[in-house]
């Protein structure tokens, strides 16, 4: 056995070795967030309105996805000085091409370009056409974190699990220090509602205002960390100009052929006409970012700063926290801290993903061991249908879809509002990086809360209950009378099987 495993090891290290590797050393000159953005077109409109409410900045939902999308390509088309995005994942799917195809345009036209983008679901292919985009003069990506070996991921991500475990979870989308998008939602078809097959229901923050200033602060800390890797130093190659105009050739054919089910430019147009509609429609109020730091990477460096606020603003609920995450897995620590809330009269209500429409099932196992504790100490708990009525909003193309949810949100006595991408798992607490926004509003938090309301409607959710004898049972209405099931409902038998046997698991506090 011991050498068996020692050539496993072996050959773990040899492998390692070979192929493409991360220059850790490549030079790489810090850079800052453009510093005068009331000195632009867009920027100066905000000022203006920002100048009348001082110490407030000015915040709008996006719930709907074509609108979160046309949104990211208007500040791509209208920004003067620099673009900002950081994100999780960007998907070379037709969005990921629009997208990137727009920050190309705005780098032709001599904006700067920042694109930083967490390093775990890239791969060779991927690596050589982000290394093509980086050739342009004015765009520059980083990746954050990188697994040492490109040609031999997995075998590597084994070898330095230590390190490549913490992830950069953070969305963030700036447009020259002036207006900026945050929340949940990656760069992909399935964020956007355009997949004929998948969609999630997902939320945004567009934003203008002080608070802008503080997630372009947040975005430098990751940039000029030693944990933002230039693209040339993970491929062999570095890419030349005409790899660059090869990629964008290819993206404007890709583009041409695949279509999209709605029509961008003029939407894009109609954002445009309407700036100023859009500025007085924003809300503004006093907002705070929080944001963990990258040192997060050096195991559990730089403190759980978002868990500590969250705690903070849920003991001095009064009335209700109403929560919405994808993936909901509290330890004892935090089941006990619902129930100081409950016993306190104060409501408890949890929007997740139900075993049909969770795209993790390791999660959903670690989720599900704690249901019948969540009941127990007095959480209203819903899970989102896979049918759910709620997808003919999200787009024209996600109607026949299979819905999943992907928001998360918090509203705390429908006074404050918190929307970023920090999901109530282990992994959001402790390992990944993660960003979000605190809004004291009462008005913010009426309208977030009304979308939250819409999301526990019986044609939406599935309500968990305990019957007679502590069982658990899924309630929903339908077209048909009321109906009740007791195991998960839209699964089958090795589904629930899988989901049983990963509970069994002693990995917890890596979901």
């Amino acid at each position: 056995m011991f050498k068996s495993l020692m050539l496993v090891l072996s050959l773990v290290a040899i492998l390692c070795g070979c192929g493409a590797t991360v220059d850790w050393d490549y030079p790489r000159a810090p850079s800052l967030a453009f510093a005068e953005p009331q000195t632009t077109t867009v920027g100066a409109l905000f000022q203006v309105a920002a100048d009348k409410h001082a110490g407030k900045s000015g915040f709008g939902l996006i719930e709907e996805g074509s609108r979160a999308f046309t949104s990211r390509l208007a500040m791509a088309d209208l920004a003067e000085q620099t673009l900002d995005a950081q994100y999780f994942i960007w998907d070379v799917d037709t969005t990921g091409r629009i997208m990137a195809e727009r920050l190309i345009r705005a780098a032709d036209r001599g904006v700067r370009v920042r694109l930083l983008l967490d390093d775990h679901y890239q791969t060779e292919e991927i690596d050589n056409g982000i290394a093509a985009l980086d050739a342009h003069p004015h765009i520059e990506v980083r990746f954050f974190n990188p697994i040492q070996n490109r040609r031999w991921r997995t075998l590597s991500f084994l070898s330095e699990f230590g390190r490549v475990n913490h992830r950069m979870h953070n969305k963030l989308f700036v447009m020259d220090n002036a207006v900026a998008i945050a929340g949940g939602r990656n760069i992909a078809d399935t964020y956007f509602g355009v997949r004929p097959d998948h969609n999630f229901r997902d939320l945004d923050m567009v934003m203008a205002g002080p608070v802008v200033r503080d997630l372009s602060a947040s975005f430098d800390l990751f940039w000029n960390s030693e944990w933002a890797i230039p693209v040339a130093a993970v491929v062999d190659k570095r890419a030349s100009q005409d790899d660059f105009l090869a990629l964008k050739a290819r993206l404007a054919d890709k583009i041409a052929t695949a279509g999209y089910p709605y029509p961008v430019d003029e939407r894009i147009a109609d954002l445009r006409g309407r700036l100023s509609e859009i500025k007085d429609a924003f809300i503004w109020a006093p907002g705070r970012v929080l944001v963990e730091n990258p040192a997060r990477v050096n195991a559990d460096d730089g403190g759980q700063i978002m868990r500590e606020a969250l705690l903070r603003r849920i003991a001095e609920a009064k009335h209700e926290v109403l929560i919405e995450s994808p993936y909901f897995i509290l330890l004892d620590p935090g089941i006990e801290e619902i129930r100081k809330l409950t016993a306190r009269g104060v409501k408890v209500r949890v929007l997740t993903n139900s075993a049909a429409t969770n795209d993790q099932m390791a999660a959903h196992a670690g989720y599900a061991n704690t249901r019948e504790e969540l009941l127990d100490a007095g959480v209203q708990l819903y899970e989102l249908r896979p049918d759910s009525n709620m997808k003919r909003e999200w787009s024209i193309a996600a109607g026949k879809s299979r819905a999943a949810l992907h928001a998360k949100a918090m509203v705390f006595d429908r006074e404050t509002t918190f929307i970023g991408s920090f999901n109530l798992d282990p992994r959001s607490r402790a390992i990944n990086t993660e960003i979000g926004i605190m809004i004291d509003s009462p008005i913010l938090a009426g309208r977030l809360a009304a979308f939250m309301d819409d999301g526990v409607l019986p044609g939406s959710a599935y309500h968990l209950t305990l019957d007679q004898n502590d069982e658990l049972q899924w309630t929903a209405v339908t077209d048909r009378p009321e109906a009740t099931f007791d195991t998960d409902p839209e699964t089958g038998t090795w589904q629930r099987f899988v989901i049983d046997v990963l509970g069994l698991l002693p990995i917890e506090e890596q979901l």
